[in-house]
Formats: C-alpha cells, structure tokens, sequence
C-alpha cells in the first residue's frame, strides 16, 4: 500500500543472472551502482561523491528484455518499487540490502548510444502496435 517509487540512474555492476525463489517463480537480478558527481567550485573540478549499491529485480517480460539488452558495464536508467531486504549471512551476521523492482529498465542515453533492432512486422494487425512488436537494444557506450 505504501510502496515508494524511484528512478535511479548509474551502471550495471554484475552480469545479468536468472534465479529462482522457493516458490519456484523465475526473476532476474544484478547490482548496480550509482555515483554522485560535483563539482568543485574552488577548482572547477568535478570530484566523485558517495556511491549507492542496489540489486535490481524484473519479472516477466521485462526480464526477457533485459537478458537481450543489458549487460555488466552498461549505463541504465532503473524504475521501480524501492525496498530494503534483511537477511542472515552464513556467518551469522545481519545484514540488509536495498532493492529495486523493477518496472522499466532502459539506457542512460546521456552516457551512451543505442540502436534500436526491431522484429519485422506482423500481418495479424499488430504491426506498429509496441505492445505487439519486439524491439531489441544495443548498447554502444560512449
């Protein structure tokens, strides 16, 4: 009921993975940073700030798009449900994570290029639908 909501902006960290719940439903996951920059104006220098670590989660079709598209290395813009995870490590220390949900996941084109590669159209009258065509995005960073 009260879930918040973010955007975060910053770079995949760890390889897209595939996993698995007790439940047995798929999801998709990877780390991800993002860094504040300032600058100084005393130099005019632009100096790195705090990071924020998160792991993204995505389901469903966003998930497919994703093990198409992202990879390690990648600048992504990441929406979703914002949440903190506590769990236990193997060691017997309690530890908590924040994570993403996403919702939409796409590049952050202010630090890199795309280009779209889109799947021929279809003769079912779905042609120029986006919800019936599939597009595919590489990354070329910049």
């Amino acid at each position: 009921m009260y879930e918040t909501h973010g955007t975060v902006v910053g770079t995949v960290i760890t390889s897209p993975v595939t996993r698995s719940n007790a439940a047995g439903d798929e999801f998709l996951s990877f780390r991800m940073a993002s860094t504040v920059r300032r600058r100084d104006h005393a130099t005019g220098e632009w100096r790195d700030g705090s990071t924020l670590y998160l792991t993204v989660t995505c389901r469903r079709r966003l998930m497919a798009g994703v093990v198409a598209s992202i990879t390690k290395g990648d600048p992504v813009l990441v929406t979703g449900e914002l949440r903190t995870t506590e769990y236990t490590t193997r060691d017997g220390i309690a530890r908590s994570d924040l994570e993403l949900s996403a919702t939409a996941i796409g590049p952050d084109l202010a630090r890199c290029t795309v280009v779209l590669e889109r799947a021929p159209r279809t003769t079912d009258g779905g042609a120029g639908n986006p919800a019936t065509e599939e597009v595919a995005i590489r990354s070329l960073v910049a």
